[in-house]
């Protein structure tokens, strides 16, 4: 019979190495205004993006589908490139950074091209971060 040497008992200690909190390892507080966005409110934020793109889809061009996935990617790429937000993230409280700044052009249209793809989004990291925003460099905190 194998010894248990305690590493999987409830008892046992926290691996130094792992962060006790999403952003902990970027210097972000564990909670309250600058922390890291909860997925749950960054998700619901991405639903009213799409909601309000399917809104002017239907209402100026017919709901054409593609036209919709455009109307969300200009959203993205436009409100968060030069104020870190968007209609959906303003009302969930969260704020997109690069550093202490917006994004940028460059950077929001990075990591808007990652999210189409979806999976990097729901690919979360030990930092609370999705690949989309580990690759642009991008952290959504609380406002």
């Amino acid at each position: 019979m194998a010894k248990n040497d305690g590493a999987h008992s409830p008892g046992a200690a926290a691996d130094p190495n792992e962060p006790r909190w999403a952003g902990e390892r970027m210097g972000l507080p564990e909670s309250g205004p600058g922390s890291m966005a909860p997925f749950s409110r960054r998700i619901i934020a991405v639903f009213i993006d799409w909601g309000i793109a399917t809104l002017i889809s239907i209402t100026w061009f017919g709901g054409d589908e593609l036209v919709t996935l455009g109307i969300f990617v200009l959203i993205h790429v436009v409100l968060i490139g030069l104020l870190g937000v968007t209609v959906g993230k303003r009302l969930m409280r969260i704020q997109v950074v690069r550093g202490q700044k917006v994004p940028g052009p460059l950077w929001s249209t990075v990591r808007t091209l990652l999210i189409l793809l979806l999976l990097p989004v729901v690919i979360i990291g030990p930092d609370g971060r999705g690949v989309h925003d580990r690759v642009a460099g991008t952290v959504q905190l609380r406002m």
